[in-house]
């Protein structure tokens, strides 16, 4: 059953249209399971959470969909599933994780066993608004004092019947000091692809410049590749700053616990091709705030309002939500969502890109 082990910032969709849909979501995620070297305990936990997280989709919503992505690939691994659906959702989320408790005639074991196997799980659901579920499944790395940083969620994904994706994002990390990139090479497909995967290994090979640099560097890159357009968030955390850098119609929004979001400008062009300007913009972090990347993959405007209690909930699920209910289908898409981490207070598997 093996599987190459897929790119770190790419999720695998695994559409839920019907019954059929559960038995491909459980093959897929044990594959992956694999190829991350789980234990078979592991994979067999795995088998079960997609199973019973795709099985509600089914039974509740109708129809829904599964994403997967390796949440760590350094030992000890860890993988990530997100079950997103847009039916009824639930009124009352934790009397629904009790064993026991059913609205379709089920024996209601789902989402407590998904509860009881994941090493990380959060939900978020209201009526009339769906339901999002993240669970990690994986070792869980000894708890030792973190240094102030970013803890990020993404979705990546290509267009519905594409085999490539030709949006990326990374994220380094460390040394009171993070910076991301979000990439979205033109068009779709394999020349998309060719222009994102250039631009990530040009990235690496300059994340430690300012963001006005790295995007330089990915224009001299791009020149051989159809070109991309881009933009590159760097974080301070001594400073609490936040410098911003983007070329083309790549949007970020910097969200407060409180009070109006600020966009964060691009100057127009395309790297590769033309750029009028790299420039960046500085901006004051926002404490508890949240900052939220991503292509035109994902339609604007977008809002955070309808889902309550959402934005106090993981990155990862955030971004699912947004896919969920944002993204054009039509094109390619990545949203990437970052907040400041919290120290000793949640399960941090090490994310690798």
């Amino acid at each position: 059953m093996g599987v190459t082990l897929p790119a770190a910032h790419v999720s695998i969709s695994v559409p839920i249209e019907e019954t059929s849909g559960v038995g491909e979501a459980r093959r897929v995620a044990m594959k992956l399971a694999e190829a991350l070297q789980f234990s078979e305990p592991d994979i067999g936990r795995v088998a079960l959470v997609v199973t019973e997280a795709a099985s509600n989709i089914v039974q509740h919503a109708g129809r829904g969909e599964i994403l997967l992505r390796p949440f760590a690939v350094e030992a000890p691994a860890s993988l990530e599933v997100l079950a997103l659906d847009q039916g009824p959702g639930m009124a009352n989320v934790a009397a629904a994780l009790r064993d026991g408790f059913s609205t379709g005639g089920s024996s209601g074991q789902g989402l407590g066993a998904i509860a009881r196997l994941s090493t990380c799980y959060e939900i978020s659901s209201a009526p009339g608004k769906g339901t999002a579920l993240l669970a990690r499944i994986g070792r869980v790395k000894p708890k030792r004092p973190m240094e102030p940083g970013l803890e990020w969620g993404v979705v990546c994904v290509p267009k519905r019947n594409e085999e490539v994706c030709g949006d990326a994002w990374a994220v380094t990390a460390g040394h009171g000091r993070n910076t991301v990139l979000i990439v979205d090479g033109l068009g779709h497909g394999l020349h998309a692809f060719d222009a994102a995967n250039e631009a990530l290994r040009a990235f690496w090979g300059h994340a430690r410049e300012r963001p006005e640099s790295i995007l330089n560097a990915l224009h001299q890159t791009l020149r051989a590749t159809r070109g991309a357009v881009a933009g590159v968030a760097e974080i301070d955390w001594d400073k609490r700053e936040l410098r911003w850098a983007g070329a083309g119609n790549i949007a970020g929004t910097l969200v407060p616990v409180e009070g109006k979001a600020s966009g964060l400008v691009s100057h127009s062009g395309t790297l590769g091709q033309s750029v009028t300007r790299f420039q960046a913009f500085t901006h004051p972090w926002p404490d508890e705030g949240l900052l939220i990347l991503h292509s035109d993959g994902l339609l604007s405007p977008w809002a955070l309002e309808p889902y309550p209690g959402l934005t106090r909930k993981d990155p990862s699920l955030i971004a699912g939500v947004l896919y969920r209910d944002f993204a054009s289908r039509r094109d390619d898409v990545v949203v990437l969502v970052g907040r400041e981490r919290e120290r000793n207070t949640r399960e941090q598997g090490r994310e690798s890109t």
